[in-house]
């Protein structure tokens, strides 16, 4: 398993798995131009005055973020979830057996974590940022109001899904989307891990999520039916 930290994503470890993935014709791989662009367009329209960059963190942000964060708060977006509607076959999963990594979703609100860049490292911050989410384009960075406990909501940068990307899975069912937890494996762990170690962080910060409680409770049914199983000759 690949290193998963700040010094291995500056390094190039997305867009090595991701190269790896684009040869075979999985995934289409971003350039570093396409990326640069992408967040200096995004960053030019930035509603906060003190130049700082918000960041909402809701899945493996959460528990690595692994960019230079100021301040975090707890904060909450309206109108958007997360869930399990981004099938990946690189980091999570293989070409054999994807796995799932999340997004957000039209719909319901999400808990999560506001992260703050300090204006002066939000450069480099973000062009970090980019190279572990960005690396394909699954995802539309869009400033999004978030709601914490000061009296008015600021605008932070959401990761939303893209609809249109080739393995948004949203037709996915349930059981399906819990098999590929359980069992989609990449260079970077297991994506039952990334539920879990998301799951586990939510807990610690005193948010449910329902719906992943419920990813995590059938993803270990089918990991302990799994290893129940007897074993070849």
């Amino acid at each position: 398993m690949m290193p998963f930290n700040r010094d291995a994503i500056k390094e190039g470890l997305f867009q090595q798995i991701a190269a790896d993935a684009e040869a075979k014709g999985l995934i289409k791989l971003s350039t570093a131009e396409e990326r640069e662009a992408s967040w200096r367009s995004l960053l030019a329209e930035n509603p906060n005055a003190d130049g700082a960059v918000w960041v909402f963190a809701y899945g493996s942000l959460l528990w690595n973020p692994a960019i230079h964060v100021e301040q975090t708060v707890n904060a909450r977006l309206e109108g958007y979830h997360r869930d399990f509607t981004l099938r990946t076959y690189i980091g999570r999963g293989s070409e054999q057996q994807p796995g799932l990594v999340l997004g957000l979703e039209d719909g319901l609100f999400c808990e999560g974590q506001a992260l703050k860049i300090p204006a002066k490292k939000v450069e480099s911050e973000l062009s970090l940022l980019w190279a572990r989410e960005m690396v394909s384009s699954a995802y539309i960075p869009t400033w999004l109001p978030m709601l914490t406990d000061q009296a008015e909501p600021f605008y932070g940068i959401g990761f939303i899904m893209d609809k249109s990307y080739p393995h948004y899975a949203a037709n996915l069912s349930f059981e399906q989307r819990c098999h590929d937890l359980a069992f989609g494996e990449g260079s970077l762990g297991r994506a039952a891990d990334y539920l879990f170690d998301t799951l586990t962080s939510l807990t610690e910060m005193g948010i449910e999520d329902a719906l992943l409680e419920r990813y995590a409770e059938r993803v270990k049914q089918l990991i302990a039916e799994h290893l129940a199983l007897p074993k070849a000759d």
